[in-house]
């Protein structure tokens, strides 16, 4: 396969997966802001959007002020924003066109659809009333994309490059959050067991579909050390990083040829610590520095996917 056609549907699977993932991440902060709080705090959950993406700073060189108004513009409207759904439907469906051939025209009427309703978007029709009903829309779309491409495709490479795509944002999305609510979210040491502390884990629960999950695995109240437990080392629980890493090691298993090695080996070392990992050392080492170096080890897994698969130059030479 053209190295520049397993980079189109391998971002094409990428932005899909990122819509999704911020769409899930507005809908539960914005469920979050209406828990009555304190006045001092009642913008307090907004900035979590922000921080989950990276996109803190270049969002306060445009706004003086984080609340809803303003992130909610920013992260679903605007077009310089390369983490909006707005720039993720409209880069899904660029990268869809560019392999037009290599898709079925199921996966291309799904993506072209999606990207001509968000053109028709507008701060009156996100009106508060309409909001959730917005995201899961978005969330419906992503879902009807994913079936479609299991349901329509050929196994080929083409498939498996989709499909690495979607695990490897997930898997990057899932550590932000949990390390954002650790690190971040919660307002004061005070809090920690409280009923805010509560439904902040239960709202990131929910922001990657697991709440239902969690009370049928440990029907329990919900504690932090089995939520990252459910999140990082479940091989069962589909946005874990474990399940994630099963699937980016299987594909790549798949696909990697004898100038490839140096990424199977990447992902082969991620898999292995996560199948073999243990919670209480995980804790004893500190979810924080243990989720920035997971997501360091996924930049560099990209990195190194980009460099084997993608970067034609480099591939010539080499050959």
């Amino acid at each position: 396969m053209l190295s520049r056609t397993a980079s189109n549907l391998y971002w094409m699977a990428r932005y899909v997966e990122r819509a999704e993932n911020t769409a899930r991440m507005l809908d539960v902060t914005y469920r979050m802001s209406l828990v009555p709080k304190d006045a001092r705090l009642a913008d307090q959950e907004w900035f979590a959007p922000l921080n989950i993406t990276g996109t803190l700073y270049p969002f306060g060189g445009r706004y003086s002020q984080v609340n809803a108004t303003g992130v909610m513009r920013y992260m679903v409207l605007d077009p310089d924003n390369p983490s909006s759904i707005y720039s993720c439907a409209r880069a899904a469906r660029e990268n869809a066109r560019a392999v037009r051939g290599s898709i079925t025209s199921e996966m291309w009427e799904v993506i072209n659809g999606t990207w001509l309703e968000v053109q028709r978007l507008s701060e009156e029709r996100m009106a508060s009333d309409r909001v959730v009903d917005f995201f899961e829309w978005v969330k419906e779309r992503s879902h009807l994309f994913r079936g479609v491409t299991v349901g329509t495709m050929l196994r080929d490479e083409a498939f498996h490059f989709n499909r690495l795509g979607t695990f490897m944002e997930r898997s990057d999305n899932t550590a932000r959050i949990l390390d954002v609510k650790y690190h971040v979210l919660l307002p004061s040491v005070d809090d920690v067991g409280g009923a805010v502390d509560y439904y902040q884990w239960a709202a990131v629960l929910r922001s990657v579909s697991s709440f239902e999950s969690y009370r049928k695995v440990y029907r329990d109240v919900i504690a932090p050390l089995k939520v990252a437990e459910l999140l990082i080392l479940r091989a069962d629980m589909p946005r874990s990083l474990h399940a994630c890493m099963n699937e980016v090691y299987e594909i790549l298993q798949q696909i990697c040829g004898p100038g490839e090695q140096e990424a199977l080996r990447l992902a082969g070392e991620m898999h292995a610590a996560l199948h073999f990992g243990r919670m209480d050392i995980l804790f004893a080492y500190g979810l924080h520095e243990y989720l920035t170096e997971f997501l360091q080890r996924v930049h560099e897994l990209g990195g190194e996917i980009n460099r084997a698969f993608f970067a034609v130059d480099a591939r010539w030479l080499a050959a």
